[in-house]
């Protein structure tokens, strides 16, 4: 404590001068030794300004200070009152000591905070929560969890405010152990009903996956409030179950519970981040009907949904719409053009963000920098990338390196892309290192394919794709005993190839197909329209890769294996399930091989359907035999 005085009273000769408002009567600033102050209740009054020497300043004049400086986070003049405080006398009063351990938890003063706290009495509720309040923000959230079971050792009974901040930092720490244990004393405690530490208790379970527990805790809670539903809600978003929180958001108008812009904004979301477009449009109803289109956070999250969903049409016009449009809706629109190949329209939309005055964030540049990758933009990626740097003054995450690497590796600048690797200003991560690898596959470079795959082994041992990789570029280069290399290693280490998978949606329904799948009930009638559709393409002049299969086999092996692709299953039964025209929506877990490609662009011209397939990186969209990403992938 006397370390706390020591430089507090130094203080004292060092002052600056903030401006900060008392939230209820007056307003207050400290300058040159005075505090200056003014009754707003009466603004024009003439006497209404005073000015106090802080040598002055009596114990209720401290408490009020104290008061302003905690709402307002000032922590500068908050320690020249802490000064006087010392130099006063005052520094024993458990009021004014109570009030600057908040003073320095609402600052991130955590070390000064609980320096003081070691020298106070411990009987106080409220100076525990504070404490303990200030770690589940700030952290160590270990410490929070710590001060709780310290607290129940001092025989001290937690309320409705001790347990929302301690399973916060259970939350933050994903401790689903120590979370439970906290709910069973919630319980024994009585506390289990207020919706303040339901919302914690559902905020916990969802953070650690724990989504059915969050629902019972939610259904034991008979009067609920928005914030409950908006909890509740979110723990399905972020789970992936946007059909159950679509659902509750319609039980919650059901039951006379208006929604918010924020629980709306959340189900949007979750259905955008689950590319679940039939939901999405029955949420884009529900804002219509319950009077929310108009509001511009709730249409920002509609354009991220439509053009995540592979609407980007309706994102446009959506983003159009916009009253007001924050940097966050420029960001949602140009990633989303360049998620789905439009890379001239994302650049030139960036260009038009600058034009208007908007300053672009680092989610703009991995927006402007993915659509460069996306359309082998080499010379305007450097450029952004430089403009990003030396004109923003924005540091480059790995998120930005990953799309110069990729854009270097794809247009054969190998090299080039593995110097920037190594000269990047944080530590790479199994992304960049991917980029490289897949650039290396893209351009049949061993050597550096070798070297890719050993930092991605160091990064994540147990992705098999990254085996598979390079696997498949000893295979291009005919060296099959790197190829039985690579699977023996797979072996010795368990690792298992992933299984290519596709989705279709036909009327509410999902169907799923695996590559060679006969186990639809109507697999006779899907490989029919399969084969007679592959009869049209061979007949207008495709002619199958074969060398996309990686395998010391016969040609004819290698074409009866191509033709069967989980993608080509699900175009086939969508050809058949849906009306003549009806748009195709195709998703798979996996990158979509070159041959693939080659055969669905030639499907889309001859059905005159157009044909989405959204894969593991990015949309393709199909359409009159060309797609979107000008085979740039």
């Amino acid at each position: 404590m006397r370390s706390i005085c020591n430089y507090l009273i130094f203080q004292l000769r060092t002052f600056k001068k903030p401006n900060f408002t008392h939230y209820c009567s007056f307003s207050s600033s400290l300058n040159n030794g005075y505090i200056n102050y003014k009754d707003t209740n009466h603004p024009f009054s003439s006497t209404n300004h005073f000015t106090y020497p802080i040598s002055c300043l009596s114990f209720a004049d401290c408490a009020s200070f104290l008061k302003i400086c905690i709402k307002q986070r000032s922590i500068e003049p908050g320690k020249q009152i802490h000064a006087q405080i010392c130099v006063s006398g005052l520094s024993s009063n458990v009021i004014l000591a109570t009030k600057l351990v908040d003073l320095y938890c609402n600052c991130s003063e955590l070390r000064y905070a609980h320096q003081m706290f070691d020298e106070m009495p411990k009987s106080n509720l409220f100076l525990w929560n504070v404490l303990i309040r200030g770690y589940a923000w700030d952290g160590p959230y270990d410490v929070s969890i710590s001060l709780y079971r310290q607290l129940l050792d001092y025989g001290l009974v937690p309320d409705n405010f001790t347990f929302p901040f301690v399973l916060k930092a259970c939350a933050a720490l994903s401790n689903v152990k120590e979370g439970r244990d906290i709910h069973e004393h919630v319980v024994r405690t009585g506390w289990e009903n207020d919706v303040f530490v339901g919302a914690a208790l559902i905020d916990m379970y969802a953070k650690c996956g724990c989504v059915e527990s969050a629902r019972a805790v939610f259904d034991k809670i008979v009067c609920r409030d928005v914030v409950l539903w908006n909890s509740m809600i979110a723990a399905y978003a972020h789970n992936g179950h946007p059909e159950d929180a679509l659902s509750l958001c319609s039980q919650m108008a059901f039951e006379n519970e208006r929604p918010t812009v924020a629980t709306l904004v959340t189900v949007i979301s979750a259905s955008a981040n689950s590319a679940a477009l039939p939901q999405g449009r029955e949420i884009h109803g529900f804002c219509l009907r319950q009077g929310f289109a108009s509001q511009d956070k709730v249409l920002t999250a509609l354009v991220d949904l439509y053009a995540k969903c592979g609407s980007v049409g309706i994102a446009r016009r959506l983003f159009e719409s916009l009253r007001e449009k924050r940097v966050v809706a420029w960001n949602t629109m140009i990633s989303g053009y360049a998620m789905h190949g439009y890379a001239n329209d994302a650049v030139s939309l960036f260009e038009e963000m600058i034009r208007r005055g908007y300053k672009p964030d680092h989610i703009t540049f991995v927006g402007v920098l993915s659509a460069c990758r996306h359309g082998r933009f080499l010379d305007d990626g450097w450029r952004y990338f430089n403009k990003m740097v030396e004109d923003y003054r924005i540091d480059p995450t790995v998120q930005h390196y990953t799309c110069m690497v990729d854009l270097l590796g794809h247009t054969g600048r190998l090299k080039e892309a593995r110097d920037l690797i190594l000269q990047m200003r944080v530590r790479p991560d199994s992304a960049v290192w991917g980029s490289l690898l897949n650039a290396c596959k893209i351009h049949k470079n061993v050597e550096m394919g070798e070297l890719a795959l050993e930092k991605l082994i160091e990064l994540e041992p147990d992705d098999s794709g990254n085996y598979v990789i390079l696997s498949n570029i000893y295979a291009q280069a005919g060296q099959w005993d790197g190829v039985a290399r690579v699977r023996r290693m797979m072996m010795d280490r368990g690792i298992k190839k992933s299984v290519a998978c596709s989705w279709i949606e036909v009327k509410n329904e999902v169907h799923a197909f695996l590559s060679g799948d006969t186990t639809h009930s109507m697999s006779d009638a899907i490989y029919a329209e399969l084969e007679r559709v592959t009869r049209l393409v061979n007949e207008a002049g495709y002619v199958p890769k074969t060398e996309t299969v990686f395998h010391d086999i016969e040609d004819d092996e290698k074409t009866r294996m191509v033709c069967s692709h989980s993608e080509r299953l699900a175009i086939a039964y969508g050809l058949i399930s849906t009306p003549p025209g009806t748009r195709l929506l195709i998703t798979k877990n996996l990158r979509a091989c070159e041959d693939c490609h080659d055969f669905i662009k030639f499907v889309s011209k001859l059905t005159q359907r157009e044909i989405t397939i959204r894969d593991v990186n990015r949309y393709h969209h199909f359409n009159d035999g060309v797609c979107s990403c000008g085979d740039h992938w």
